[in-house]
C-alpha cells in the first residue's frame, strides 16, 4: 500500500521511524545498495532545532532552518519518504502501524522519535507556557510576543501596558538561556526604534531556574560567566525558585504572583509518548533503555536512537540528549546493519558497543555573548560566540540554509535588526503561518 514502484522490493527493507538528527544520519549514512528504506515522518521537513529559538524570536524564518525530507535524500536510491502518522508498532511481527489501518513490514526499524516538552506532571500548564520543540511552537511564540508589544503601544492602563511588555522564560537550561538573551536583545536594540508610545527597553524578561544556577550541565565557571553576560543585557535571573502555579497570564513563585502576557516554559524533555507503544522498558521520562549496541532489548533488530533512548556507554559514559550524540548514534546503527547484511547476520554478541564522542557543549546568550567548553578549555564572550556561530552554520542541513542563516546573522549583527518580525496568522485560532 505505501511501497513505491521506483524502490527494489529485492532487497532486505529498512523502516525508519522521524527524520531528525538520528534519522537522518542514519539515511545519509547507509549503503542503499544493501536495502531499501522507507522514511516515516509526521512533518516533510527536518528541522534544525538548535536554532528553533531564533525563529521564536524573530532572528531567523522558518525556512532558514528546515529543508524538505525529500529533498535532502533525494540522491539516495532504493529510499522512499511518507509523511504519515505512526501510531503503534508490532514488534513481534515486525509491522509499523501507520494511520489508521496500514500497517509496514520490516526486517530492521530505525527509531528517532525525538522528544516532548515535559511540565513535571503539570500538562495543565501547557495552554499557558508554550514549549519550544517544533516550528508551529517557534512561530506561535514569535507571534504572541509581537502582538504583544503592539497591544502594549496603544494601551492606556500603565499596568496592564508592563504586564504586556513582560516575558518570563521558565528553565535555565540551555533553551532557557538563549531565550532569554534573545528576548532581552530583541527589545533592546531590535524593537527600540518601532514603537512611538512605548519605549521596548523598559521591557522586562525574567528568568527562572529551579536549581542553583543556570546552566547547571555545564561547569561552575562557565555558568557564572552566563549569567553575568544575561544580567548586562538587562535579564532578571533567578535560580532556586520553583514555580508552583501558572495560570493565563500569571504565575506563582514562593511570596509572589508575576503577571506577564507570555511566558515560555523551557525547563523539561521527555520521550514522546509513542515509545509507550513499544512494549519494552523505559525510564521515568519514557525513554527506552536499549542495549549498548543501540538495539531493544529482546528485539536485535529494532534500534532506537537520540533523545528517546536512555543509555550508557561502552565507556560507562551517559550519552546526553544532544544532537552530536544522535548523529552519532545514527552513523553507528548504519554500519552494524549494513554489516550485517553484507557479510551474513551475526549474533547481537558479534556487534560493536556504541562509544560517545564528546565534542564540547555551548550556548549562545546574545550578540557576541556565548559560553562554550570543548574539552578542557573553558571560554566564554566573543570566542565562544564564534565558535558556537561555526559549529551550527557546519551542521546546518542543505547550501541555501547555510548562505541564508549566515547572510541574516551578518545583517543582524551589523545593523542590530532583524528581519523575521512580520505578523500573520493573528485571525483564527490555529497557529501563526510566517516564513
Amino acid at each position: 500500500m505505501f511501497m513505491s514502484a521506483t524502490v527494489s522490493t529485492s532487497l532486505p527493507h529498512i523502516v525508519v521511524v522521524g527524520a531528525g538528527f538520528a534519522g537522518l544520519n542514519f539515511c545519509k549514512t547507509f549503503p542503499t545498495d544493501r536495502a531499501r528504506i522507507t522514511v516515516i515522518d509526521r512533518q516533510n521537513h527536518h528541522l534544525f532545532q538548535p536554532l528553533l529559538y531564533q525563529v521564536a524570536t524573530a532572528g531567523l524564518s522558518a525556512v532558514d532552518i528546515a529543508q524538505p525530507i525529500r529533498a535532502i535524500l533525494n540522491d539516495k536510491p532504493n529510499l522512499e519518504v511518507i509523511m504519515a502518522e505512526v501510531t503503534g508498532f508490532d514488534l513481534t511481527a515486525k509491522k509499523v502501524r501507520v494511520g489508521g489501518d496500514g500497517e509496514i513490514a520490516f526486517e530492521y526499524l530505525v527509531l528517532g522519535l525525538g522528544g516532548v516538552t515535559s511540565y513535571f506532571g503539570h500538562d495543565e500548564w501547557a495552554q499557558f507556557a508554550p514549549g519550544l520543540k517544533s516550528l508551529d511552537d517557534a512561530l506561535k511564540i514569535r507571534r504572541k510576543i509581537l502582538l504583544a508589544f503592539e497591544h502594549a503601544e496603544t494601551e492606556t492602563d500603565e499596568l496592564r501596558r508592563k504586564e504586556l511588555m513582560t516575558i518570563v522564560v521558565i528553565g535555565g537550561g540551555p533553551t532557557g538561556v538563549e531565550l532569554a538573551g534573545a528576548f532581552a536583545e530583541l527589545t533592546r536594540t531590535v524593537l527600540e526604534k518601532d514603537f512611538d508610545r512605548i519605549d521596548p527597553t523598559k521591557a522586562r524578561v525574567l528568568l527562572i531556574e529551579g536549581s542553583p544556577r543556570v546552566l547547571n550541565s555545564f561547569p561552575a565557571d562557565l555558568s557564572a560567566s552566563a549569567q553575568r553576560q544575561l544580567e548586562r543585557m538587562g535579564v532578571e535571573v533567578r535560580t532556586g525558585i520553583h514555580v508552583s502555579a501558572i495560570r493565563d497570564g500569571e504565575l506563582e513563585i514562593p511570596g509572589e504572583t508575576i503577571r506577564a502576557a507570555n511566558i515560555i516554559w523551557g525547563a523539561g524533555v521527555s520521550a514522546q509518548p509513542l515509545t509507550r507503544a513499544l512494549g519494552v522498558e523505559l525510564d521515568r521520562a519514557g525513554r527506552v533503555k536499549i542495549l549498548p549496541d543501540l538495539s531493544v532489548p529482546g528485539h536485535p533488530e529494532v534500534f532506537a536512537l537520540g533523545d528517546m533512548t536512555a543509555l550508557t556507554d561502552r565507556n560507562d559514559r551517559v550519552v546526553p540528549g544532544l544532537s552530536p550524540a544522535a548523529l552519532q548514534m545514527g552513523a553507528h546503527a548504519a554500519q552494524t546493519i549494513a554489516d550485517e547484511i553484507a557479510f551474513g547476520k551475526r549474533a547481537p554478541v558479534d556487534r560493536a558497543a556504541y562509544a560517545y564522542r564528546d565534542k564540547g557543549s555551548m550556548a549562545t546568550i546574545g550578540r557576541s555573548k556565548a559560553v562554550a567548553m570543548i574539552g578542557k578549555l573553558h571560554f566564554s564572550g566573543f570566542p565562544a560566540w564564534l565558535a558556537w556561530l561555526a559549529v551550527h552554520l557546519i551542521f546546518l542541513v542543505g547550501f541555501r540554509n547555510k548562505i541564508s542563516v549566515l547572510l541574516q546573522w551578518t545583517y543582524s549583527y551589523l545593523t542590530y535588526k532583524r528581519g523575521a518580525r512580520v505578523i500573520t496568522g493573528v485571525s483564527g485560532d490555529g497557529p501563526a503561518h510566517s516564513a
